[in-house]
């Protein structure tokens, strides 16, 4: 069996731990369709694990953005390098404690469709499940865990144990060699005839009773080394090993004292030592006898298994005591050892989210200050365009006033909306109405109008009240004062039948007409230019579609 197993190995293609283990990405080979690129680490171009994303926007393995900062002084993406190298810039430089998770990324690659790439093995399923799946591959080659240094199929572990392994041994107490499982089942020497009895006395009743089985198909208890004889299968022994417990520290004891025994025959001729009667467990856990016991060895019609005066039993109960004891605490001590790997695994899982916290922290920390930074420059732009707007307003006006402003002292101002303009100068919203400036002359004085579409002073109610106002201009200093022209005005009629014509000089002595000290003088003109009711009288055609036209002329002659 071991000359088959040995070819077994042979047959299977060689293979070391890193295809079954993948420190740090995934091989693009176990992908049933070809990754996407967004998937793959920028560092060893397989498929990303636990995916981190740095400032500069790549993406690495978690194992090779650790494994490139710890062997790099300075670390600087490799992707940036190869895109653009005019544009490296702090963003980067490569952290650990400036990268984080990209969850996103993580969960789309759980959902890739994935196949086990160890030959023989059929499993197909999705990356999610796929460690779970190589750390029971059945098909993976695994290092024996005696030490032996060989590679072994899984699924194959149990039989290399049993038959090839050189560390998996047993030493016969008697030549002191040393033998595998299987060859200690096989295994006799002059001092082992002892043990050779008691086979044939467990064998011969067992082919008596079924001549069809044979005894190669079925194991013997792990026991049987020290009296007891159930074989079975597998299964049957584990249950067997549960229930008979007792029993076996009973076989146990017996065991110890006949190698206290052969250790010490002056002490037992002393204590007239009586031949121990072969003991043997059946596959209920009870104890069976093949020699007469007599009569004064049994108390209360129990068995008094020692070997000793019974003034010894007391010693026998200690020492088996002594052995629970033993295994009690090396069991609790494995437990004990389990929970503290629990507790480091835990501990490390902590560090790693305090950490990732951390990072977490202060990627928030610099998003708020570049939120705070782009704040302050939206702000920024705000006034600008706040001041362009009133730029803008301020040009739009000069721009409008320059079309409209006439230069040789004759002006036609368009009123539009009449209709609603007479009704907020009625209502006191708006008064009164302003014409764009104009002037005299080029270089000359600068006036405007003033409208009252409701009347002011005497006229208030009844009139329209129109007036002449001097403005503050930029040639004042050159011109003569007080202003002395002709001022004429007129409503056209826009019929070209009935015009109405208004005209006054001015009275020098007025403050109207003196040079202006603010932007402008106090209006003077017509109180009472234009009857109300004939303004909305439709046999004339001062309005027309809510329009109606003055004209201003100023005599420079």
């Amino acid at each position: 069996m071991a000359e088959k197993t040995a070819r077994g190995l042979e047959d299977v293609p060689g293979s070391s731990p890193d295809e079954n283990e993948f420190p740090f990405g995934y091989p693009t080979s176990i992908c049933e369709d070809a990754p996407d690129q967004k998937y793959l680490c920028s560092n060893c171009n397989n498929i990303l694990k636990k995916a981190l994303q740095t400032l500069c926007g790549h993406r690495y393995c978690s194992a090779c953005l650790a494994w490139i900062v710890r062997n790099n002084k300075n670390p600087v993406c490799q992707k940036c390098k190869e895109e653009d190298p005019s544009t490296l810039s702090e963003g980067s430089l490569l952290a650990e404690e400036r990268a984080f998770g990209d969850a996103a990324i993580n969960k789309e690659i759980s959902e890739l469709k994935v196949h086990c790439v160890t030959l023989g093995c059929s499993w197909s399923g999705t990356m999610k499940n796929f460690e779970e799946h190589q750390s029971l591959c059945e098909y993976a080659l695994i290092p024996c865990h005696t030490g032996c240094g060989h590679m072994v199929m899984r699924k194959k572990l149990a039989d290399h144990l049993e038959n090839g392994c050189v560390n998996n041994v047993t030493m016969c107490q008697k030549c002191k060699r040393s033998l595998s499982s299987s060859e200690y089942e096989k295994h006799s020497c002059e001092g082992n005839l002892y043990k050779e009895e008691k086979r044939v006395q467990t064998e011969t009743p067992s082919k008596e009773k079924n001549h069809s089985t044979p005894s190669a198909n079925k194991d013997g208890c792990r026991f049987s080394e020290v009296g007891c004889s159930f074989r079975g299968s597998k299964e049957k022994i584990k249950e067997h090993e549960k229930i008979a417990v007792g029993a076996h520290m009973l076989l146990l004891l017996q065991h110890i004292k006949e190698l206290k025994a052969s250790l010490c025959p002056a002490a037992r001729a002393a204590n007239g030592f009586i031949p121990q009667p072969e003991l043997s467990v059946n596959g209920a856990g009870k104890l069976n006898s093949d020699v007469q016991i007599p009569a004064s060895l049994e108390v209360n019609g129990d068995l008094e298994v020692d070997c000793f005066p019974v003034s010894s039993v007391s010693e026998d109960d200690s020492v088996l005591q002594q052995i629970v004891r033993e295994k009690v605490i090396s069991e609790l001590e494995n437990k004990l050892h389990v929970f503290e790997n629990i507790v480091a695994v835990l501990n490390k899982e902590v560090e790693t989210s305090n950490l990732e916290i951390t990072a977490f922290r202060r990627q928030s920390e610099l998003d708020q200050n570049i939120i705070r930074g782009l704040e302050l420059k939206i702000a920024e732009l705000h006034r600008c365009l706040t001041q362009k707007d009133a730029g803008l307003s301020s040009l739009h006006k000069s721009l409008l006033f320059s079309e409209q402003a006439s230069y040789d002292g004759v002006f036609l101002w368009k009123i539009t909306d009449v209709g609603r303009k007479l009704q907020d100068s009625v209502t006191g919203r708006t008064v009164s109405l302003y014409s764009p400036a104009f002037y005299t002359a080029k270089y000359g004085y600068k006036v405007c109008l003033r409208v009252y579409l409701n009347g002011d002073g005497t006229g208030k109610g009844t009139h329209v009240s129109l007036f002449f106002v001097v403005m503050k201009g930029d040639y004042d200093a050159l011109l003569p004062w007080p202003f002395r022209h002709k001022v004429t005005f007129m409503l056209l009629d826009q019929n070209n039948r009935e015009h109405i014509i208004d005209a006054f000089r001015p009275d020098l002595t007025s403050a109207s007409f003196q040079r202006p000290v603010n932007d402008m003088n106090v209006a003077s003109g017509c109180p009472m230019f234009l009857p109300l009711s004939k303004l909305q009288s439709p046999k004339y055609a001062y309005v027309k579609e809510d329009t109606l036209f003055l004209k201003c002329i100023i005599e420079t002659n």
